[in-house]
């Protein structure tokens, strides 16, 4: 028998890389954007944790077929979400910024989680959680505009620091989508194997016009590599050390290891790919790690923090739909 305390050290120690393994997509996939066209490199990533994934998905999506099928339409949505703007909007974006900005913005995710529920699911936003959005969103617009007021009266804005902008709030909406209790009796890795499916569907002929167009296929073994990393690290190590988390320790310690991502991406993206840190990273990560922790940390974490506990005020919003 496994004995419960040293299957909660292993799931602390999965925990702590955890976020390194989320984080290595943007570095791995700046660097293989240079060989390997965007909508290739993620319609190869998703094709690959497919594969990687149906072993142990198999008897899953045979028994759960049924409502696989029932759900066509909101797993193909998720697809499109979580893994084509997520995806190659992502790689995309990577031609144009850096995976510092990127991974600084990203972060941003889980406080258009909260602001999403707050829109479409009448989810009550205490006084707390309102400033930790507002920080948040003040954190990505000082990354975007690089801390300049003229760029942001200009409105002139990079490409790429756009896109993950638009990149993190679909991976919001899919995440709001993923909860869905349509698809509450379907196992985890089984869902997670059709969600990844479903993305490569959707990227797929995407691929073949940019193939056609560019006449560019990975072919050397450096690419591949890439792609193999980003598909075994990025996506299956990752999102099954998540699962194990919250299975041992539940979802509110998870998420907290979550906060590791913004250090750890940029770390690797310094060391690495050679990138230089601004006086607005860390202006702009101070403000969305301040804003994230206000706004996703339990209640027995925030009444550690001085003055933190008082912002106990609502702001209601009636249900006007459902995301």
């Amino acid at each position: 028998m496994f004995d419960p305390a040293d299957q909660r050290h292993r799931a602390f120690a999965l925990l702590l890389v955890m976020p390194l393994f989320f984080s290595s997509n943007l570095v791995i996939g700046r660097a293989a954007i240079s060989s390997v066209e965007p909508w290739t490199l993620a319609f190869l990533r998703w094709v690959l944790a497919f594969a990687i994934l149906l072993p142990f998905a198999h008897r899953g999506l045979v028994q759960h077929r049924d409502t696989l099928l029932r759900q066509w339409s909101l797993i193909g949505m998720m697809g499109l979400l979580g893994m084509w703007f997520c995806g190659a909007g992502v790689y995309f974006a990577l031609n144009y910024t850096t995976a510092t900005n990127g991974t600084l913005i990203y972060t941003s995710s889980p406080i258009l989680i909260v602001l999403l529920e707050w829109l479409f699911r009448g989810r009550q936003v205490g006084l707390r959680e309102g400033i930790g959005i507002a920080l948040a969103i003040l954190g990505v617009v000082a990354i975007v505009v690089k801390g300049s007021l003229s760029i942001l009266l200009a409105l002139e804005f990079n490409a790429g620091d756009v896109i993950f902008a638009l990149a993190a709030l679909s991976w919001a909406l899919y995440s709001v989508l993923l909860k869905r209790k349509s698809l509450a009796e379907v196992p985890t890795l089984s869902l997670f194997a059709a969600l990844a499916l479903a993305g490569a569907i959707t990227l797929f002929p995407f691929t073949v016009i940019e193939i056609a167009e560019t006449g560019r296929f990975p072919v050397s073994g450096d690419a591949w590599a890439s792609i193999f990393g980003i598909a075994l690290v990025s996506s299956v190590l990752a999102f099954s050390c998540f699962q194990y988390g919250i299975k041992l320790v539940g979802p509110s310690t998870t998420g907290l290891f979550m906060y590791l991502m913004p250090p750890y991406g940029v770390m690797m993206a310094v060391v690495f790919l050679g990138e230089e840190l601004h006086a607005y990273h860390f202006a702009g990560f101070v403000l969305i790690m301040s804003g994230l922790v206000l706004a996703t940390a339990p209640p027995w974490l925030i009444a550690r923090i001085p003055f933190a506990d008082r912002l106990t005020g609502q702001i209601r919003k009636p249900v006007s739909g459902r995301a």
